[in-house]
């Protein structure tokens, strides 16, 4: 029989001298099976778009995937990613905008955001079966991996992407539902003559059912999740009492998890390893297995040290688990890859547990010791392939050395393992020979509390299993990550420990050694320092006072608030009348002051009443100064209402009070938790008469960036509703365009333009030939032709001369 491979359309990176060498080579004729397996799998990682089948002579049909979406997050979305690209499949991202930071959501061609209406939770998002299957229909997408968690064990996930013509990688929908329940999985063993842990015969819904099944077999029981795994809506119980509590506990977990509260119950085995064995199958019969891995380091039934192969077995004790597992896929007909997981006494004999249909967290141990791409093997099943189309057969599947794998998680060993949140300050993972890293965290990403703690995994790969021990624990030596709690010191431990070298461990190793918990804190005395560096500059030196003296008790004197009477005789002017009904001033009813010709005549007549007067008029800035971001000056709101009568009375015939800006947006948000909209409105309440003053910078707004021309006109419309009067508008490069925009939005919000120039230079030099009085007189007529009402000279450097 012969098999012909189809290289497709090269890409620019590869001449036509190239592709004919190829298919002149090996690589494009495969005869009678017997092209060894892995320069099959050498050649996949370098073709343009990898081997794909055109016509197989036994009449199979192959759909090719194109494009593949990731159903998932984090360092598995992008493991995925990597083998479809270099398979040359284009690949797809979700993400709710919980996620949106996360390094999977670049690493895809594609990036669709989940839940963009925000009726549902960060983890919701991702189960949202239908919103997914649009999102896949709308975009082309011709497969979806599930990876592991969320979706993978949904048999109705996978119902619906075969429903919708779509690529499920991984197993059928009857397979998933099949394995995904637990008691269905035991009769299939019971089928298969695969031995099992004695366990109740189906669902167990109520505690009196538990109770009595307890009575039959004896204590201990483990109560398990009917539908689900990765150790939540698990209990083990001791006794009656420990049942009756678990057993409800552990069904409302599972319920929280996986959305069906339905128990299993079977008698605990003691001390037990937890043994899982790695299996693919092809639509056409074809099961491998790529032997065992080792999974007894265990906390709270959530694996954190996983190993291939299993240390200390036997080649017969390894011989029968594995085929055990390979009777298991055979009598389900299972396709794409799947984990078989066992335990295994102390007397060596082993019982089935359950079968995870999907792909594990820690398959990266197998890929290490095999040499062979699991997630790729998955992609081509998924599009037709047989295994032997694959050269993939039980002859030809070996393992080489030893591979250990570490989760590193953002739990805390020393509060209970509980999961730490903030922002990665520092991000460094250890690396070097033997050293595979998958991974999603990187420095300056924000750790949240909907997800799952995992940030890393770290596989090394060496001879022996000490010779793996010894690689891994240096690479997480090595390894500094700040800004989160991490398991780093406590795996480090586990790897130290002697039983865990000698490769005797079992599922109650970390209960019987509670020294792996004797970590110390992670503290970074590299980090204290620039933090303290950090606090320094920005808030000054916290130096004690040099002396044991008690503050003098002196009160302030308080200004005695003139009445409207001898305000006029001081400034030898008369009062008017004002609508204005506050009363922070016992006359204020008869105070006025530039803002009532504002509002009565608006900004032109303001203009105009500047022009007109003939004294000095004075910007009041006190207010201003105390936004500014420094500790001294953060004045509260409630501060500032204190002094406000005064100065409403005081400062009435003042051109305004500069208070509110950038620097208030900065201080209120960050530092006092106030709003400052609420600010503005209660000065205005307080200070009627007397105009209030900003600055603009243009097209930023009170930023440092530039915003769209939308938020600009909508901040300053907002300002003048707020009581803004006064926007002084200005930019550094005295560029109009930028002016423009914010004298525009002034305008059209009703407000006091007040157009400023940025003054450099000397005008009086008749020497200069760039910012020289005619530089600065065009540049005024340009705003005066803008609409400006006032015209600013902003002196920024103070280069301002008087002759100038």
């Amino acid at each position: 029989e012969e098999e012909f491979y189809h290289i497709p359309p090269l890409t620019p990176n590869h001449s036509a001298s190239t592709h004919r060498k190829m298919s002149c080579s090996r690589w494009f004729l495969r005869r009678n099976n017997r092209l060894p397996h892995s320069s099959l799998h050498a050649t996949r990682t370098f073709v343009p778009g990898g081997l794909v089948a055109r016509q197989m002579s036994t009449g199979r049909e192959i759909r090719p995937i194109k494009k593949i979406m990731a159903a998932n997050r984090g360092e598995i979305a992008i493991r995925i990613f990597r083998a479809a690209r270099e398979l040359g499949m284009e690949t797809v991202a979700v993400y709710p905008k919980e996620d949106r930071r996360n390094l999977h959501v670049r690493k895809a061609n594609e990036s669709f955001q989940l839940n963009a209406n925000g009726d549902l939770g960060p983890v919701d998002a991702y189960l949202n079966i239908n919103e997914l299957i649009e999102i896949a229909l709308a975009h082309g997408v011709d497969a979806i991996h599930p990876g592991y968690g969320f979706l993978s064990e949904r048999g109705d996930f996978a119902a619906a992407c075969e429903q919708a013509g779509i690529i499920f990688v991984g197993p059928n929908s009857q397979v998933v539902d099949q394995m995904g329940s637990k008691t269905a999985a035991r009769d299939l063993a019971f089928k298969a003559n695969v031995p099992v842990v004695p366990g109740s015969d189906g669902v167990v819904r109520n505690v009196e059912e538990a109770l009595a099944f307890a009575d039959e077999v004896g204590y201990p029981i483990m109560a398990k999740a009917a539908f689900g795994g990765g150790g939540r809506g698990m209990r083990l119980c001791q006794n009656k009492d420990e049942l009756s509590e678990g057993f409800l506990a552990a069904s409302s977990e599972a319920r929280a998890a996986f959305g069906d509260g339905s128990m299993f119950l079977e008698k605990f085995v003691q001390n037990p390893r937890h043994i899982e064995v790695q299996i693919i199958g092809d639509k056409y019969g074809n099961h491998v297995h790529l032997f065992e891995r080792d999974c007894s380091v265990q906390r709270r039934h959530q694996k954190i040290v996983e190993v291939a192969p299993a240390p200390l077995i036997t080649e017969q004790q390894r011989k029968n688990i594995c085929n055990d597992a390979i009777a298991l896929a055979k009598a389900s007909s299972y396709q794409n890859a799947g984990t078989c997981e066992f335990l295994v006494d102390e007397n060596g004999n082993h019982y089935f547990i359950e079968m995870n249909a999907r792909l594990q967290v820690e398959h990266t141990v197998t890929e290490e010791i095999t040499g062979i791409d699991i997630v790729q093997t998955q992609l081509r099943v998924a599009e037709g392939y047989s295994l032997p189309d694959l050269g993939l057969s039980q002859d030809v599947v070996g393992m080489s050395g030893c591979a250990i794998q570490c989760r590193m998680t953002t739990e805390d060993p020393n509060l209970n393992f509980a999961p730490d949140t903030g922002r990665l300050e520092l991000y460094l993972i250890g690396e070097g020979m033997g050293i595979r890293i998958d991974q999603s965290g990187y420095q300056g990403l924000v750790i949240s509390p909907y997800y799952d703690s995992l940030l890393a995994k770290i596989t090394a790969k060496g001879r022996n299993h000490q010779d793996a021990c010894v690689k891994l624990h240096r690479a997480l030596s090595e390894s500094r990550v700040r800004g989160v709690k991490t398991n780093i010191e406590f795996v480090k431990k586990v790897l130290e420990n002697e039983e865990f070298r000698n490769g005797t461990v079992n599922t109650s190793f970390i209960e019987k050694n509670p020294d792996l918990f004797d970590v110390d804190n992670q503290v970074s005395m590299a980090m204290s320092i620039v933090k303290f560096l950090g606090e320094q500059v920005v808030n000054g030196p916290l130096t004690p006072i040099g002396t044991d003296a008690v503050p003098a008790r002196t009160l302030p004197p308080i200004p005695r608030l003139l009445s409207t009477s001898e305000i006029d005789s001081k400034s030898g002017t008369s009062s008017n009348s004002s609508s204005s009904s506050q009363q922070q001033h016992p006359e204020s009813s008869k105070l006025t002051g530039l803002r009532d010709v504002y509002v009565r005549g608006g900004a032109v007549a303001f203009a105009k009443a500047v022009r007109e007067n003939k004294g000095v008029l004075f910007t009041d800035t006190t207010w201003r100064d105390a936004h500014q971001s420094l500790l001294a000056t953060r004045v509260r709101t409630k501060d500032i209402m204190t002094i406000a009568p005064a100065t409403g009375s005081i400062m009435r015939n003042a051109f305004s009070i500069e208070n509110w800006g950038g620097a208030t947006f900065d201080v209120a948000l960050r530092f006092l938790r106030e709003c400052p909209w609420d600010r503005l409105e209660e000065m205005r309440e307080a200070v009627p008469h007397i105009p209030f003053q900003m600055l603009l910078r243009g097209a930023n707004a009170v930023g440092y960036t530039a915003y769209p021309d939308n938020v600009v006109l909508k901040f300053c419309d907002q300002a003048v509703r707020s009581g803004m009067d006064v926007f002084r508008v200005f930019d550094s490069l005295n560029y109009v365009d930028n002016l423009r925009l914010g004298m525009d939005a002034v305008g059209e919000a009703g407000g006091i333009i007040e157009a400023a120039i940025s003054y450099t230079g000397d005008v009086s030099d008749p020497n200069a030939n760039k910012y020289n009085l005619d530089y600065y007189l065009g540049l005024t007529e340009e705003l005066v032709k803008g609409g400006t009402h006032v015209l600013g000279i902003k002196d920024m450097a103070g280069v301002l001369k008087p002759k100038a």
